[in-house]
């Protein structure tokens, strides 16, 4: 199996860099990252310095994949993420919206966790299930270059608890070869990523890829073994659950014979949401594969 080095650190998904690895569909890759913190927080008393460093979430990629042309899709499966260190790490982010009732006087409460027996020791007293995720993943868009900060139609920084072990993140193609990038991982997050910053470590993460042709996605979705979702970002979030909600409608009736007012009906009784980082707006809108076969 390739596997791909976490250096050097990158921020951005664009078309313009030299892959760092090509692999045929079907082929899988190990994958490794650095934390979201770009390591600054190692050890006790370490703290996070955007002056020193001033980008967060660093990806790996591009990762080419042959055969992947513009209107295609990639079917990310991801097989498993490792901490690289046996740790991870977090702090206390500025409380942004927050401060209008908590103030921004913020401690910078870095910490670092050990990670043990598939438990985050977030504390003495308090142990957290080791539940890995990927915060970022995605395609190069064939205009512009977006950053690892926000998510948008080729996926980005979606921080969606579903990008996980198991599940497959299967995001539009836009320029030849797909361009896929990956990082961001988390050993555990809870929903909204409240601080902006989840356990972050570094990772070793296996995936397998495989081509769809002709797909022509309007952005990202993640298919697990009991549900299925689209992710939608977008301020006010409100907007992101009409947009992800719209877009389930669509793939129901498109590739599973639903009518869309049939459909409609349903997710307004079983559909489910899980949201992203709360500031960019980021949301999964669900449905379980359950309720798919009973139309």
């Amino acid at each position: 199996m390739k596997r791909v080095d976490a250096q050097p650190l990158g921020y951005e998904f664009s078309r313009h860099n030299e892959p760092r690895a090509r692999i045929t569909p079907g082929e899988s890759l190990l994958v490794e990252s650095e934390d979201a913190l770009s390591g600054q927080i190692r050890k006790p008393g370490d703290q996070r310095d955007k002056s020193k460093m001033p980008f967060s979430n660093p990806v790996v990629g591009p990762i080419f994949v042959e055969g992947a042309e513009p209107g295609d899709a990639l079917a990310v499966r991801i097989d498993e993420i490792k901490p690289r260190d046996g740790q991870c790490a977090t702090y206390t982010g500025h409380p942004r919206a927050l401060a209008e009732w908590l103030g921004d006087d913020v401690p910078p409460g870095a910490h670092v966790c050990p990670i043990r027996n598939d438990e985050v020791h977030w504390s003495d007293d308090i142990a957290i299930p080791y539940t890995p995720m990927l915060g970022c993943i995605g395609t190069a868009p064939a205009w512009g270059v977006p950053s690892t900060g926000p998510a948008g139609p080729h996926g980005g920084n979606m921080d969606i608890i579903e990008t996980a072990p198991g599940a497959t993140v299967v995001l539009p193609v836009y320029v030849p070869g797909g361009f896929l990038y990956l990082g961001d991982a988390h050993a555990a997050m809870g929903h909204g990523e409240l601080s902006a910053t989840g356990l972050e470590m570094a990772a070793e993460t296996t995936i397998t890829v495989h081509l769809r042709k002709s797909q022509n996605l309007p952005g990202p979705r993640i298919e697990a073994s009991d549900e299925i979702m689209t992710i939608a970002t977008g301020a006010p979030m409100e907007h992101a659950v009409a947009e992800g909600y719209a877009r389930l409608i669509q793939w129901l009736e498109a590739d599973h014979g639903w009518n869309r007012w049939k459909a409609y009906d349903l997710l307004t009784h079983v559909g489910r949401i899980s949201v992203g980082y709360y500031g960019i707006g980021t949301v999964a809108t669900k449905i379980e594969r359950k309720y798919i076969q009973s139309r």
